[in-house]
């Protein structure tokens, strides 16, 4: 490796506490409707400053971090998606000391005894569901003013993403598991004491909440375009939220339906824009929706603790880099990629080439020798500013693409009964986009929906979906006879036990509505 840093450098770290006391939100009394015009009138810019509240939420440094223990895994969402694809079987790292994600590679993020993991996906999505309700108590329901109605809105979106990821976390996908205990439901009524006895909801009245949230989303939010605010959610956004839902309940028109209607937020990255390393800007044509990191973010100004760090190949101050905690593709998925298509070369072939890089320099030292990168090792997310080597990892992170709302389309058209519907849309998006020699060769909607899986694992990897996708097509996770490393390639079965994690300790202690007997069942780890 070529870089002359062989330390990494950590600058500022201030840390903010997390308490279990976060996870019984919202917090106080009922607000009521004279209360809440009292308090918009006096202080016009607190709904302003509680949306952005709300959305900075995502992008933060500190949520189980104290002044004792510092993980480097705490930079939020992004770090929840790379958590999340550790624990799949497309995504490959070391089992180093370096790699801070090697507990949810081994599943180790589920033993309860020290189950950190578990702990930050639940206040992640707790704490920024806490930033929409207490935006949704200052808000009048039946307000007619129209800025107030696209707050609202974005807090009712927001809360219904908080629930879809939380609900995937902590059960089984919702086919087949309607009546199993998910998480408890926190909405802006419930008072104190409902908040300290709050059970778990089943899964089938977490999806109605989400889907009531939603709904109501979707008509306060009609006609808003956020433009270049990506960080905000608009109507195309609340549509591809709505199409993941019904995706997973199996609403297969409406989820072709609602990705249609998001579809007309964006324009997919072309072919040419693909054939460079890229992904991390929120300017590109493609993203509804994304997480904006500014260079004096937090996760930024401590160095490391940032997904570029864990992810890019490229960043000159980074976990990847500097101690070669790479992130690579599986030998089986590669493989399974055809040679006609760029998303191959979005990983280092196993004769160490990759047409996004080849032709790169840094220093006049080309690029694959510089960074030291091996077979496998990802090339699809740039540095910042697409400059190799910046040392700022201020990239921004995308939590919604429109490539996404295609693959969504063209499954739920043929799962509806349309196969050649959905063959259409997977054919005409992938040629245009992604590789012109594609051609679909499912005769059955069933197989149409494995390409289309096939499809997702190759242009969302990475991005936090793998997992999520392996539970609710219940397939088994295969591991063996590929690039893993030999401590963590096994085999799961589909709905293995150990695939879910377990309610965290912290709101076992605060939430008498859950005991120990409704916890999930404790799950032996696999073995080789």
């Amino acid at each position: 490796m070529k870089l002359k840093n062989n330390y990494i450098i950590i600058t500022g770290i201030t840390l903010a506490l997390a308490s279990c006391d976060l996870d019984k939100f919202p917090e106080g009394q009922y607000v009521s409707d004279e209360q809440k015009e009292n308090i918009i009138e006096s202080r016009p810019n607190l709904i302003t400053a509680e949306a952005n509240a709300m959305a900075a939420r995502l992008n933060f440094f500190g949520t189980i971090s104290d002044d004792l223990n510092t993980y480097h895994s705490d930079y939020g969402v992004p770090a929840v998606s790379l958590q999340l694809e550790s624990g799949g079987q497309d995504i490959v790292a070391s089992t180093s000391g370096y790699n801070w994600f090697s507990r949810s590679q081994n599943y180790a993020d589920r033993d309860y005894a020290d189950a950190s993991g578990a702990e930050f996906i639940w206040k992640i999505f707790y704490n920024h569901m806490k930033a929409a309700n207490d935006l949704l108590k200052l808000i009048d329901a039946n307000t007619e003013d129209a800025d107030l109605q696209r707050y609202r809105g974005q807090a009712l979106a927001a809360r219904a993403y908080d629930y879809l990821n939380l609900v995937q976390c902590f059960q089984f996908t919702y086919a087949g598991h309607e009546s199993a205990l998910a998480v408890p439901i926190v909405t802006e009524t419930k008072t104190d004491e409902e908040l300290q006895n709050n059970p778990r909801a089943t899964v089938g009245q977490v999806y109605e909440q989400i889907m009531n949230d939603l709904n109501q989303a979707a008509e306060l939010l009609a006609g808003f375009d956020a433009g270049s605010n990506k960080d905000q959610i608009d109507e195309a956004v609340v549509y591809g939220l709505r199409a993941r839902a019904n995706l997973l309940m199996q609403n297969w028109a409406a989820a072709a339906e609602d990705a249609d209607k998001a579809i007309q937020g964006g324009t997919p990255q072309s072919l040419q824009e693909v054939s460079t390393p890229t992904f991390n800007s929120a300017t590109a044509s493609s993203w509804l929706w994304g997480i904006l990191i500014s260079p004096d973010n937090e996760v930024v100004t401590t160095g490391i603790i940032n997904w570029p760090s864990h992810l890019c190949s490229f960043t000159g101050n980074g976990y990847t880099t500097l101690t070669g905690t790479f992130r690579s593709v599986s030998s089986s998925l590669y493989e399974q990629i055809p040679d006609t298509d760029i998303r191959k070369q979005w990983f280092i072939s196993p004769d160490t080439t990759s047409t996004l890089v080849d032709n790169e320099t840094v220093n006049g030292t080309p690029v694959i020798e510089y960074f030291g990168l091996t077979p496998y090792v990802n090339t699809k997310f740039g540095a910042y500013q697409s400059v190799f080597g910046n040392t700022t990892n201020s990239s921004d992170w995308p939590l919604m693409r429109v490539e996404e709302m295609y693959l969504i389309k063209a499954e739920a058209e043929a799962m509806s009964g349309n196969l050649g519907a959905g063959k259409s849309t997977l054919e005409s998006f992938v040629q245009t986009y992604r590789n012109p020699s594609f051609i679909s060769h499912a005769t059955s909607a069933e197989e149409l929906q494995d390409e289309v899986w096939l499809q997702r694992r190759m242009e969302l990897w990475g991005e936090g979906f793998a997992l999520f996708d392996i539970l609710r097509l219940k397939k088994p996770i295969v591991r063996k006879g590929t690039n893993y490393p030999a401590s963590v390639q096994f085999n799961l079965d589909p709905e293995s036990q150990i695939m879910i994690y377990r309610i965290p300790q912290c709101e076992m202690e605060t939430n008498e509505g859950i005991t120990d007997e409704d916890n999930n069942p404790a799950a032996e780890r696999p073995t080789l």
